[in-house]
C-alpha cells in the first residue's frame, strides 16, 4: 500500500497541524501504526485535511500516538499549552480540603451555577478516534459496572443511547444532559463510528453528578449544582472518579496517565487535567468593558457566552472557566476560578457604584 501524498493546505488554514507538520515527518512517520488500534498519522490529521478551518487539527487514536508521533504532537502541545515543552512534568491533585474560599458570601447574587468536568480514558484501549467496536463495548461494560456500584449521593442509573425509551430521551434533552453525535471534526478523525452503539449517560438521583460514556473521550465526568459551592462540586467529582477507579483497579485496569501528558485525552488540547471548571456569573457591566477579554486573560480565565464557545451574551451572564489544562493541578485550576471570579465580581460592584 503506497503512502498518501502530503496534505494540501488552503491559504485560509491556520491550524497548528499546518504550522508544525513537515514533509519530513510525513516520510519518516507516515508508515507507522499505533499499538492499541493501528492508528496512522494520516488518520490523526485527517480532521484538518477535511476541515481546513481547524484550530489545532490533530487527534490521538490511542495513548501510543503521543509517543510514536511525538515529533508532530510535541510542538503542537507546546504551542497550544503556552510553552509546555517535552521535559515538563504534570502533577495531579484532587484534594478538596486544599481549596481556599475566603468569603463565600462574595458569590451570592452573582454566581448562578458551578460545573466541573474532566475526561478519563482507560489504558490499553483505543481513544474514541481509534477505538475498535469490541473495545468500546468492553469500556462500556467496565465503566457501567463501576457506576452501578456507586452508593449514597452518587447512586443513580445508566441510560444507553442505543435503546433508550422515548420518555427517558426527552427528559435527558430537557435536563440538557443528552449529548449528540460528534461534530464534523470528530467525524473526520473517526470518533463517530458505530454511533450510537456503546454510548450512554449516567446520572445520580439529584442530577448533580453525570457521566458521558464513549463521547469524545471514553468518559467525561461532570459535577454541577446551582450556586457557588465550589467545594461540594469538586468533592463530588473527586469521589465519583475515585469510585470508578476502584472498580477498574479490581479488574487490573487503570486510567491512562503519565507524568508529562497527565491524563491522556483524544484531543491534545485537553491533556493534563482534562478539566474545565466553570461558573455562570452575572457581570453585565464588566463584560461590556472593551478590555473584558484581557481582564479575563490576566486572571487566567476564559470567558464564553452561556450558549457555548463562540456566543456573545447580552444578558450579562457569562460562562467563566480556567484557561489552562496542563502543568497545573486540579486544585490549582479550581482555585484560579474561585479567585478570578471573586475579582470579576469585585470589579462589577465597583462599576455599580459609579
Amino acid at each position: 500500500q503506497t503512502m498518501a501524498a502530503f496534505p494540501v493546505w488552503t491559504a485560509e488554514n491556520h491550524s497548528l497541524v499546518k504550522k508544525h507538520l513537515t514533509p519530513e515527518h510525513w516520510k519518516t512517520l507516515g508508515d507507522l501504526k499505533s499499538k492499541e488500534c493501528n492508528y496512522t498519522l494520516l488518520q490523526a490529521v485527517q480532521s484538518t485535511i477535511d476541515n481546513q478551518d481547524s484550530g489545532t487539527g490533530i487527534y490521538a487514536g490511542d495513548e501510543d500516538c503521543y509517543s510514536i508521533f511525538a515529533p508532530v504532537f510535541d510542538p503542537i502541545i507546546a504551542e497550544y499549552h503556552g510553552g509546555y515543552t517535552a521535559e515538563k512534568k504534570h502533577v495531579t491533585d484532587m484534594e478538596t480540603e486544599k481549596l481556599v474560599i475566603k468569603d463565600p458570601s462574595v458569590y451570592k447574587d452573582y454566581v448562578i451555577s458551578t460545573r466541573i468536568r474532566v475526561g478519563r480514558n482507560i489504558r490499553g484501549y483505543g481513544l474514541s478516534p481509534g477505538i475498535t467496536r469490541e473495545q468500546r463495548k468492553e469500556v462500556e461494560a467496565l465503566v457501567t459496572e463501576g457506576l452501578n456500584s456507586l452508593t449514597g449521593d452518587l447512586s443513580g442509573s445508566y441510560y444507553p443511547l442505543s435503546d433508550m425509551k422515548e420518555e427517558d430521551r426527552q427528559r435527558l434533552v430537557d435536563d440538557h444532559f443528552l449529548f449528540k453525535k460528534g461534530d464534523r471534526f470528530l467525524e473526520s478523525c473517526g470518533a463517530n463510528r458505530d454511533w450510537p452503539e456503546s454510548r450512554g449517560i449516567y446520572h445520580n438521583q439529584e442530577k448533580n453528578f453525570l457521566v458521558w460514556l464513549n463521547e469524545e473521550d471514553q468518559t467525561r465526568i461532570i459535577s454541577m449544582e446551582m450556586g457557588a459551592d465550589f467545594k461540594a462540586v469538586f468533592s463530588r467529582l473527586s469521589r465519583g472518579i475515585a469510585a470508578v477507579e476502584k472498580i477498574l483497579t479490581s479488574k487490573g485496569k487503570e486510567f491512562a496517565f503519565n507524568d508529562h501528558h497527565g491524563y491522556i485525552h483524544s484531543c491534545p488540547t485537553n491533556l493534563g487535567t482534562g478539566m474545565r471548571a466553570s461558573v455562570h456569573v452575572k457581570i453585565p457591566k464588566v463584560s461590556k468593558l472593551p478590555n473584558f477579554k484581557e481582564i479575563c486573560e490576566e486572571l487566567r480565565l476564559q470567558p464564553r457566552g452561556t450558549r457555548g464557545e463562540h456566543s456573545e451574551d447580552d444578558s450579562g451572564v457569562y460562562d467563566i472557566s480556567n484557561k489552562h489544562r496542563i502543568g497545573y493541578t486540579e486544585v490549582q485550576l479550581v482555585q484560579t476560578v474561585i479567585d478570578g471570579v471573586a475579582a470579576l465580581i469585585a470589579k462589577e460592584k465597583e462599576l455599580n457604584k459609579k
